[in-house]
């Protein structure tokens, strides 16, 4: 992916899920157009090396990198990283610089709702895990970001959502329900967050070949539909994506809150 030279932002990016898919692709875009990234990941020793991949390309772009390897969803945790941020931007002189938050957590069970036997249903702790990964703490760090003053005044916040919030698909119930939650919360965020300026929108990307879309039980039919359907005869990619974002991201879309926003090359239009 080519960076668009048209298109320069300032500040930081915070990006939830930055070490695989959407929010890879999206951690490199925002280097590219001029943005230290932060980012949180949750990896195991033999995917770190893609972790610091993705660190050394953002670097290589002149800009800051600053990855943190903790569980997302975990209250202390995310307060501890969000006073690391804190103590970095203020020994930088770059207190309320935090531009962009992009949520783009992936992890969730994929069982049916209801099954014979009983135990291969999704239980009360996988459905409560998957709704709070996915779409809650979308909350937690948002309040933890305005309320230390990392985000201030034009800031921008995107989630990461999918067709799944409106769809039914085989195993997907868990998943399908954190989308149609964390879509809300965009929009409670929205009206909670525009007299202090700050911005909130969900992306529903088309189906993309990442990690956790490929896990989903069906995937290689739900890709096949996904080019039938689109009218450029393609999937998205986490690059398209990524390019939208950075514009997105640009000053002039402040008038742009609580929206879910298609980024599918048409994908959802067709029936």
């Amino acid at each position: 992916m080519t960076g668009d030279a048209s298109i320069t932002l300032g500040g930081w990016a915070l990006v939830l899920g930055a070490s695989s898919g959407f929010g890879a692709a999206a951690a490199l875009a925002f280097a590219r157009a001029g943005m230290d990234v932060f980012g949180v990941h949750l990896d195991r020793k033999s995917t770190l090396a893609g972790v610091e991949r993705i660190s050394a390309d953002i670097r290589a772009c002149g800009r800051q990198a600053r990855f943190f390897n903790v569980n997302a969803a975990d209250p202390e945790r995310r307060a501890e990283t969000a006073a690391e941020m804190q103590r970095v931007l203020e020994e930088r002189g770059e207190t309320g610089t935090l531009r962009v938050l992009l949520h783009s957590l992936a992890f969730g069970t994929l069982k049916p709702l209801v099954a014979v036997p009983v135990k291969e249903g999704v239980s009360q702790a996988q459905m409560d895990m998957t709704v709070d990964v996915m779409a809650h703490s979308l909350v937690y760090w948002t309040q933890e970001l305005v309320g230390r003053g990392l985000m201030t005044r034009g800031g921008r916040i995107y989630a990461m959502t999918s067709s799944g919030s409106t769809r039914v698909l085989p195993s997907y119930g868990a998943v399908s329900a954190a989308k149609a939650a964390l879509e809300s919360h965009v929009r409670q965020l929205a009206f909670e967050l525009a007299p202090q300026g700050i911005t909130a929108n969900a992306i529903r990307a088309g189906v993309t070949a990442t990690p956790a879309a490929q896990k989903i039980p069906g995937y290689d039919r739900l890709a096949d539909t996904a080019i039938l359907r689109n009218p450029s005869g393609r999937m998205t990619t986490t690059e398209d994506v990524a390019r939208a974002l950075v514009v997105l991201a640009h000053p002039d879309t402040y008038w742009m809150t609580g929206n879910v926003i298609g980024v599918d090359g048409g994908e959802d239009i067709v029936g």
